[in-house]
């Protein structure tokens, strides 16, 4: 029973999926499941839309980016929270938390009002790859600070301790011990907060412009007048590319490892 009720669950979530897989090769010009026939027509005109191909790579660009400053301000809080005791320690980890509970709708409209105050050598921010990047930073940062945490919390800092007494400084030590032996939480932060990054839409649909538009954002605007399956080619671009990336990371990492660091 309870493995036909878990299948049952599994179908139900792949359900979709399939349906948007299934619809992009269809010979039809409007989506419809089941599909007809078999052809890469939609998939071509994709490669052919510069537009979808500039949002592909400014949403790749926009969440590498992420991936790499969450991981790195993530890293450094959470060693601060797992090694140290100090007053407001407990504050300042539930203010970096709070994107978790906030809705990102309200982040969204939150930044653009800000951005919309400040301006770089006389250019607004929020015309700026780094106003996205920024919120998607916030958004993500959570995720790293938890998944480092984890690594740090389950280190024998004793390593480092010996590692000291032979004398090594505190830096040396921790570049050459402690690093090496949290690296798997660093790289699941960065594949967390890159697929987050890259799938983001709350945030980003607030802060695109005409000239910087995400790839989810880029779908999120064509549901309203594109009803070809070329919008299911898209999705399906999407949904195979971070599959992708999880897959990988299965077969080199394993995802139980990546979480548990």
């Amino acid at each position: 029973m309870l493995r036909a009720f878990t299948l049952g669950v599994v179908a139900f979530l792949l359900a979709p999926l399939v349906v948007v897989l299934a619809t992009s090769f269809t010979t039809l010009n409007y989506i419809s499941f089941p599909p007809r026939g078999f052809t890469l027509r939609w998939f071509v005109e994709l490669a052919q839309r510069d537009e979808l191909i500039d949002s592909l790579i400014l949403s790749a660009a926009i969440a590498a980016v992420t991936a790499v400053l969450s991981s790195l301000l993530g890293g450094t809080l959470a060693l601060a929270f797992v090694r140290y005791r100090f007053p407001g320690r407990e504050l300042l980890n539930a203010f970096f938390m709070s994107p978790l509970i906030l809705p990102t709708v309200v982040i969204g409209i939150a930044l653009l009002q800000f951005y919309s105050q400040i301006r770089i050598a006389g250019v607004p921010l929020s015309t700026t790859p780094a106003s996205v990047v920024i919120g998607h930073v916030i958004i993500t940062v959570p995720y790293a600070i938890r998944l480092i945490s984890a690594s740090l919390a389950g280190l024998d800092r004793s390593i480092e301790l010996a590692a000291r007494s032979l004398g090594a400084t505190p830096i040396g030590a921790f570049l050459r011990v402690t690093l090496p032996l949290i690296t798997t939480g660093l790289l699941g932060s960065a594949v967390f907060t890159f697929i987050v990054s890259f799938d983001n839409i709350t945030v980003s649909v607030f802060l695109a412009t005409p000239r910087m538009v995400t790839l989810p954002v880029r779908i999120y605007t064509m549901v309203e007048h594109v009803t070809t399956p070329l919008l299911a080619a898209v999705s399906a671009v999407l949904m195979v590319f971070t599959m992708g990336v999880i897959v990988l990371i299965e077969r080199t990492l394993g995802v139980r490892r990546l979480v548990s660091g």
